[in-house]
């Protein structure tokens, strides 16, 4: 894992093309916005794991059909 220090207003960029900015820092929250294309999914990681369980889901559903 690349561990990186930001200040507010300060970013890192992925790929050419996701500019991750630290926009707030309050107490122990930190507050980040997104910039990337508007094909490349982005979600908070509770948000990607639940998607994955509902495909994995569906996936079971569709063998048992079969």
């Amino acid at each position: 894992m690349l561990v990186l220090s930001r200040k507010k207003n300060e970013s890192i960029v992925i790929n050419n093309d996701i500019r991750i900015v630290v926009v707030e820092i309050r107490g122990d929250k930190v507050r980040l916005g997104v910039e990337a294309p508007r094909e490349v999914p982005v979600h908070r990681h509770e948000v990607y794991e639940a998607i994955q369980d509902q495909r994995q889901a569906e996936a079971g559903d569709t063998a048992l059909e079969s």
